[in-house]
């Protein structure tokens, strides 16, 4: 290992030497750690202190919230990255854009992005740690993809995925303070009245179904925003929308339309009601049996998290969403 005063990366193996300025006086170590050591957020910084990995004068340190002194002494130990536990799958991956702190991807419908119960592997984490290999330099000390956001497993569109652990807190900080640009392609039930207008309504765990989100009370949930547009009617029996998310909620999209009377074809867990109303309709029939919620993420724009270069992404509809459009033109 060896001993340095300003380090590139904080997840090398390295040993770090830090000395406290006479205007870091008061300041928690934890911070002071975040602050000064590049692409370190102050959570990874807490848990090396906790883990006994930051000394001073010889003595292991315990405590994040330890006041420093001017001209203390610190001595950070980064152990070397740990593997990721999710294996490595060779999948297939649409890559819009890449380079050595973010990647973008175009998911596909049917690919699930985390594994979890059910979904033990084939996830798009799974494949980020195949095709990245070495070019991930870790997050939070375990070499794995940084998670900033999510689609739904049936919802297809562009996504980003952190490299480093500087370009995750940074998009996470981004997301958070909703400076990144995200638009949907929606086909829904009905026709939404006014033809431009904003969903808001806080969203929480639908009380009656636990696999289901809800607008909850005022009060309860989260806050949540969702701006939509009419792009096209299709006889009134459905139409095409753009939506834009003010916040990032779990199956926003799908639980705002749901609430106004609009849920979008094909949605499995929103939409059933709804399609059925629909039967009357010539040709809607066919639309019941369409595979998946129409919805796709085709727009994403965020400042670059290490250059601040601005980056914008577009994604056409995918095939099946196509074939979907040209059955209700004729409806």
């Amino acid at each position: 290992m060896t001993l340095s005063e300003s380090p590139r990366s904080a997840d090398r193996g390295e040993r770090v030497a830090i000395r406290a300025e006479t205007s870091e006086a008061g300041e928690r170590i934890d911070r002071l750690l975040a602050r000064r050591l590049e692409g370190l957020s102050r959570t990874r910084a807490k848990r090396l202190i906790e883990e006994g990995q930051v000394s001073h004068d010889g003595a292991i340190l315990r405590d994040p919230s330890l006041k420093v002194r001017p001209g203390q002494d610190f001595t950070v130990i980064f152990p070397e990255i740990a593997a990721a536990a999710p294996a490595p799958q060779k999948i297939d991956l649409d890559v819009r854009f890449e380079d050595a702190h973010i990647i973008v991807l175009d998911k596909p419908a049917g690919i699930v992005v985390h594994p979890g119960p059910g979904n033990p592997e084939g996830t798009l984490v799974n494949a980020l740690i195949e095709h990245c290999g070495k070019s991930l330099s870790g997050i939070g000390g375990v070499l794995r993809p940084g998670i900033v956001h999510r689609l739904d497993k049936l919802t297809s569109g562009l996504l980003v995925v952190a490299k480093s652990e500087a370009a995750h807190q940074r998009l996470s900080r981004d997301f958070a303070l909703r400076r990144i640009e995200r638009a949907y392609r929606a086909f829904v039930w009905g026709v939404p009245m006014p033809a431009i207008g904003e969903i808001a309504g806080n969203i929480g765990r639908s009380a009656t179904n636990r696999k289901k989100m809800a607008v909850v009370a005022e009060g309860k949930g989260r806050t949540a925003i969702t701006g939509y547009r009419v792009l096209r009617s299709f006889r009134g029996a459905a139409s095409e929308l753009e939506c834009r998310l003010g916040t990032g909620r779990t199956h926003q999209v799908r639980v705002h339309l749901a609430h106004v009377g609009h849920p979008l074809i094909g949605d499995p867990l929103y939409g059933t009601r709804a399609g059925r109303a629909f039967k009357r309709k010539a040709g809607a029939e066919a639309l019941l049996g369409f595979a998946r919620q129409a919805l796709h993420a085709n727009r994403l724009g965020f400042e670059h998290p290490v250059s601040g270069e601005p980056l914008l992404f577009e994604s056409p509809l995918p095939a099946d969403l196509r074939a979907l459009s040209n059955l209700l033109e004729r409806i």
